[in-house]
């Protein structure tokens, strides 16, 4: 019969190193963007060897991937939820705030790094967006271009006298404040002089749905009018 060993007998696990990775490589992300980021730096920060996060990821792009995937799953799995509950809304106004808050409500959902949200995941998202990479846009789309589809048809249908253009540009605008709101709440505690905490994610919620709907009701770029302007601003040179 084999002698069983005991806990202090046995070796010491090494820890998940899938894991570290992935967290590793969010945080440098985060904070440099995905072109200044190398494979090596990442193992480095892990403190894993190269081959590890080939093992694991196979490329860098495959690691970026698993990252919005761990994060971006369970958030639009609950935004799907939380939208099919409000397309049942009977009221026009109630129904539209019911959309946009399906949309908004899930990415405060997570007060830590983990499924779901977190801050270094929206800043991370927000560096993303902003470089340009290709691959990076790939990832983004395959991540979210479903999602964001089923939203601006819902607003469609709630606003059928808007045209889609104008919901489109509008909802985008949306995520500009959502990631800002995310990532420096401690901005809005200081602009207030205190009188407002920007930690307090029910109040930044309430008032991000709120800004959105007034502005997806307002009233369509007069478009003649500001065809008139642009001809009437001299032009430099």
């Amino acid at each position: 019969m084999p002698r069983q060993t005991n806990s202090e007998e046995a070796p010491a696990r090494r820890p998940n190193m899938r894991e570290a990775i992935l967290c590793a490589a969010e945080e440098l992300f985060s904070s440099n963007g995905f072109n200044a980021v190398s494979v090596r730096d990442i193992a480095q920060a892990a403190g894993a060897n190269p081959g590890s996060v080939s093992y694991h990821f196979k490329t860098k792009d495959g690691l970026l991937l698993e990252i919005y995937r761990r994060h971006c799953g369970p958030m639009n799995r609950r935004r799907a939820e939380l939208l099919g509950a409000a397309r049942r809304v009977r009221d026009p106004h109630d129904r539209l705030e019911a959309i946009v808050r399906a949309y908004v409500l899930p990415a405060f959902s997570s007060g830590n790094d983990l499924a779901g949200g977190g801050a270094r995941f929206t800043r991370l998202r927000a560096v993303m967006s902003a470089e340009g990479n290709e691959v990076v846009g790939r990832i983004i789309a395959q991540t979210f271009d479903d999602t964001s589809h089923a939203f601006i048809d819902a607003i469609c249908e709630s606003l059928p006298h808007q045209p889609p253009t104008e919901i489109v540009l509008r909802s985008h605008f949306l995520l500009g404040a959502l990631y800002y709101t995310l990532v420096t709440p401690e901005r809005v505690s200081r602009l207030s002089r205190g009188e407002a905490d920007g930690s307090d994610a029910a109040t930044a919620i309430e008032q991000l749905v709120r800004a959105t709907v007034a502005s997806l009701q307002a009233g369509a770029l007069d478009r003649p009018l500001l065809s008139r302007r642009r001809l009437a601003t001299p032009t430099k040179g």
